[in-house]
């Protein structure tokens, strides 16, 4: 253990020096880094499903359950997605060294702030190795190095995307030491990683509510993250109902095992004999089994084709991950705020309703990091905000909220001004 402790420490160490040089990198290096990322993404697939593939067949041998083992799958098509997504990054302005705020005293002299890298972001995650890629990325052309340590069940598939991430940007010429990955297994190290505060300068730890928890009660360094996201989507009574059918199912079946998707549906009363047989039955469709309240029951009831559950208290504020959704009446939309007041996490939330002041009140009283109008909470998502890919997706009420992307990976220094100004 000693000599794995001491490896960890190197690694951390090198992190810590290599992020003094990629403070001040050049844009046009840092791009050329991520294009090789992608290009390599590319001409190595079979290399890369082929470790990935070794995963999927232990995870599954060991009892893993459906919706992480959609997480760890790696195919042609998500790959060709990732690096795309590397592209986008790329293409994306360069944070580093912007001035903004920049004023005059009364006094002359001339005063700002200077965006600036946090310097070596630390990061834990469980099951999905394409975080092994985007966390690289955005961490490198943010000019933060970056320490990675995924799970057990993906190590095959992390050993191959980072040791590709470190022979591409070592092409573009990046320092030696930027991307390191904790190869070690061993869960007692991780704590010992979490104790690295003078090497690491923030942790984002990614994966379920036990690791979010274990890290923030841990770590001698800042932490940035989500924990159970818990997402709702209101009907309201106004809602137009074919937008509240397609957008349920969206949110509900397109991938129903990330932390995006809808876990309760809310609906007005006025609306509900109406509207929610027909989400009800698109549901059927796709296999969704509802958990419902009494009065959803009566109204669904007389379907024997939908697979209804008669709610318990256990079902409002939980995370399912899974193709099961709670189902609630409400008489107003003082009451769906007051649900989701309650049992909200803090993550993602969604109104339907073509009431603009429904609207304007849902966005301005609903305290979550992804307030939506009449869309699917499934766009909560770096890549589908434009941001490329996020490092994580945070809950919290810091400086960033919802999908952490490259702004969210720096910081500021004030700089200023004089001409031979001393104070009085």
């Amino acid at each position: 253990m000693e000599k794995a402790t001491e490896e960890l420490r190197a690694k951390g160490k090198a992190a810590r020096e290599a992020s003094r040089r990629l403070a001040y990198l050049s844009t046009e290096i840092k791009n050329q880094a991520l294009h090789n990322i992608a290009d390599d993404l590319l001409t190595k697939k079979d290399e890369i499903l082929a470790a990935n593939q070794k995963d999927c067949q232990e995870a599954k041998a060991s009892g893993m359950d459906a919706a992480m083992l959609d997480r760890l799958m790696l195919d042609k098509s998500r790959l060709e997605s990732i690096a795309q997504d590397v592209r986008t990054v790329a293409a994306l302005p360069d944070p580093v060294g912007e001035v903004f705020d920049m004023r005059t005293l009364p006094n002359g002299l001339l005063i700002g702030r200077k965006r600036v890298p946090l310097g070596v972001i630390g990061t834990m995650y469980e099951s999905r190795p394409n975080v092994t890629i985007d966390i690289s990325v955005l961490c490198l052309k943010s000019g933060n190095a970056v320490v990675l340590r995924g799970g057990k069940e993906a190590i095959n598939s992390n050993l191959a995307l980072a040791g590709l991430v470190q022979a591409a940007i070592a092409r573009a010429g990046m320092p030696e030491g930027a991307v390191q990955f904790v190869d070690n297994t061993d869960r007692s190290l991780v704590s010992h990683l979490l104790k690295m505060s003078d090497y690491i300068d923030l942790f984002i730890p990614r994966g379920g509510a036990e690791l979010i928890i274990f890290v923030r009660e841990n770590a001698a360094m800042p932490v940035v993250g989500a924990g159970v996201s818990v997402c709702h989507t209101y009907v309201d009574r106004s809602a137009d109902v074919a937008k509240a059918v397609a957008i349920t199912f969206n949110a509900k079946v397109q991938r129903p095992s990330v932390c995006n998707a809808l876990d309760t549906l809310l609906i007005h009363t006025n609306i509900a004999q109406n509207c929610l047989p027909r989400i009800a039955a698109e549901w059927s469709k796709a296999g969704v089994e509802m958990h419902c309240d009494e009065r959803a029951l009566t109204i669904l009831k007389a379907d024997s084709t939908l697979k209804l559950v008669p709610a318990t208290k256990k079902d409002w504020g939980k995370e399912f991950l899974a193709l099961v959704a709670a189902v609630r009446v409400v008489d107003s939309l003082d009451e769906a705020l007051e649900h989701i007041e309650r049992y909200g996490s803090g993550a993602d939330e969604a109104i339907v309703t073509e009431d603009y002041s429904a609207a304007m009140r849902f966005l301005n009283e609903v305290d979550a990091g992804c307030v939506y109008v009449n869309a699917s909470t499934r766009f909560t998502d770096g890549g589908q905000f434009g941001l490329g890919a996020e490092v994580a997706i945070s809950t919290q009420k810091m400086h960033a909220r919802g999908p952490l992307g490259l702004r969210e990976l720096t910081s500021y220094k004030w700089i200023v001004f004089g001409d031979g100004h001393v104070r009085p």
